[in-house]
């Protein structure tokens, strides 16, 4: 039984490599698409920290070093230097489905959607990493976590 699973495995393993340039054109493609949907997606995050923090200052200390981590998130991914760059590519109706969504007036209810929005993300990053190969899987789950340390710091700064 045994031995009939690893024969199985190995015959995977050589049709898989006889595919050569064509497999390695659709790693490349799906590691690009991921790329560029994390720098994206950090850019809105960002955004939306630039929205809470316009809203209010007085979480100005404390959301600017998480949002300068989103920012160097995106950076890693490829993509820009804040929000505006992350997504100044994107079309107006791509830019307008990442507009932050309206802050809360209390502080802690405008903390708790940050902290959502973060959760979210890592969870959504947790979900795709496995879709892309090592190197970027690696830094898609060091992104991830850091998300859910945002969220954890937020939702403890929100109290």
């Amino acid at each position: 039984m045994l031995v009939g699973a690893a024969g199985a495995g190995l015959l995977v393993g050589c049709s898989a490599g006889g595919e050569g340039s064509d497999a390695a054109g659709k790693s490349s493609s799906v590691v690009e698409k991921a790329r560029a949907r994390v720098a994206k997606d950090s850019g809105g995050l960002v955004e939306r920290y630039d929205a809470v923090i316009a809203a209010h200052p007085d979480l100005a200390a404390l959301l600017t070093p998480l949002r300068a981590e989103v920012v160097r998130h995106a950076r890693a991914f490829g993509g820009g230097e804040g929000a505006g760059s992350a997504s100044a590519s994107a079309s107006p109706a791509a830019s307008a489905s990442h507009s932050p969504s309206p802050v809360p007036e209390d502080p802690k209810a405008a903390l708790a959607g940050l902290a959502a929005a973060e959760r979210a993300l890592a969870d959504k990053r947790g979900k795709a990493l496995v879709a892309v190969p090592g190197e970027v899987a690696r830094l898609m789950a060091s992104v991830a976590a850091a998300g859910a340390g945002h969220a954890y710091l937020l939702t403890e700064g929100a109290k």
